[in-house]
């Protein structure tokens, strides 16, 4: 089977999109001869890693060079100008693909990411070959009651990002045209599988768009009611990840024996990151915090390993990696019931809470905290129960079911 897969965003060596990028066209490999457009800023990268790949030979890139100055936009996040180059960049991968096709027997047409829907490419013009779509993300909206909690810049802004996000489904025409003419759509967690749905009236499949790389880490530390209890917070410190939310839940378990939270990660700068600590100390848990600041992953590995829970208490995502690395480090999760992380964490592994209010989703975790802490040997079961979790969520069992979807597609 011949797959013609766009993918901007492709790198051996980097996490994130690119790291969805390269897994994904990897392990596809394994079973299909794919032919891959991809930016050029990671070629060398690409073309070493591919030396001493076993399936090199399944596995065709051709590159398309967006510039210096668009390449800057993308890294810096929020920077739109960046579309503009974006949407210049996909007309020539159009015409790269018409060649690719007129010199190659192509079954399918994929446009893999990056997987924000607002650019679906223009892959989708090409009729005669069946067209999937995914995973599709970026249909994130920060629940109303939140917005408050986050300040008034910041509710400001994500009131505004809720309306655009509605605005630009229901008017972007290639948006409404592309998902019209996909054969297949691959929804990023079920919050996007319902946006489909109400504003496209189109069926969809939940495919989370990162996976993980099963290890051989089954270390864990001792559940025991000995010893100290350890508690991980890890991730950047912006508002949607509601680390003062997580704070205020820590704040009502601070009568637990031994308790300690260790939060890994920083501010964009030392006053947001000062800001956080000095919030801490006004609730009277300095005492129970160990912050970190920002450390490598194999210091975040450590840390998961020593602890007894993560707590991710963000509000609007993707598909975290943390998630994957938690469960990788059979670390057991304690989160909201939304956006990927609600697809990803069952209850064999983790608590999930609804998205209700700041006040109530304190309560609420505050509450499991409590209860796990009083039941080690579940907390222990869950940390068990990762190991075949981490095969369900592995890139190995992705690219399997990506055939298997594919293999689908043909036979209809």
């Amino acid at each position: 089977m011949n797959i013609l897969i766009n993918a901007y965003a492709v790198s051996p060596n980097h996490g994130s999109e690119p790291g969805v990028g390269w897994n994904w066209t990897i392990e596809i490999a394994k079973y299909c001869n794919v032919h891959v457009i991809t930016e050029a800023e990671f070629k060398n990268e690409i073309e070493l890693a591919l030396r001493n790949l076993p399936q090199k030979d399944n596995i065709h890139f051709y590159f398309n060079d967006i510039g210096e100055k668009a390449r800057k936009m993308c890294w810096n996040q929020g920077d739109y100008r960046f579309y503009y180059y974006y949407k210049k960049w996909q007309k020539r991968t159009y015409e790269i693909a018409l060649g690719i096709i007129k010199n190659n027997k192509i079954d399918i047409i994929h446009q893999l990411n990056m997987i924000g829907y607002r650019e679906p490419g223009y892959l989708w013009n090409i009729k005669e070959i069946p067209f999937v779509w995914g995973p599709i993300g970026g249909f994130n909206f920060v629940k109303t009651s939140f917005l408050s909690s986050l300040g008034l810049k910041n509710a400001i802004f994500y009131t505004l990002k809720n309306l655009a996000n509605t605005v630009q489904a229901i008017t972007n025409p290639r948006v409404r045209k592309s998902i019209n003419r996909a054969n297949l759509l691959l929804a990023a967690s079920g919050n996007t599988q319902k946006s489909i749905e109400r504003f496209f009236k189109k069926e969809s499949i939940i495919l989370n768009e990162t996976g993980c790389h099963i290890n051989d880490n089954t270390s864990k530390n001792d559940y025991n009611n000995n010893g100290v209890f350890n508690i991980v917070w890890v991730g950047r410190f912006i508002p949607t990840k509601l680390l003062y939310l997580a704070l205020d839940a820590i704040k009502k378990v601070e009568h637990l024996e031994n308790l300690k939270f260790h939060i890994v990660g920083s501010g964009v700068n030392d006053n947001v990151t000062n800001s956080y600590k000095e919030y801490a100390n006004s609730l009277g848990i300095d005492n129970i915090c160990v912050w970190h600041d920002k450390v490598s992953r194999e210091k975040v590995d450590e840390i998961m390993t020593n602890s007894h829970l993560l707590f991710f208490s963000s509000i609007i995502e993707g598909t975290s990696h943390v998630i994957l690395e938690s469960i990788a480090n059979n670390l057991p999760i304690l989160c909201f019931d939304s956006c990927g992380h609600g697809e990803i964490v069952t209850e064999v592994i983790g608590r999930k809470i609804p998205v209700t209010n700041p006040k109530q989703s304190t309560d609420s975790f505050a509450k499991e905290i409590g209860n796990l802490y009083s039941n080690r040997l579940l907390l222990q079961q869950m940390s068990e129960n990762c190991n075949s979790r981490i095969i369900d969520l592995s890139w190995k069992t992705k690219g399997k079911r990506m055939f298997k979807l594919y293999n689908n597609l043909i036979n209809k």
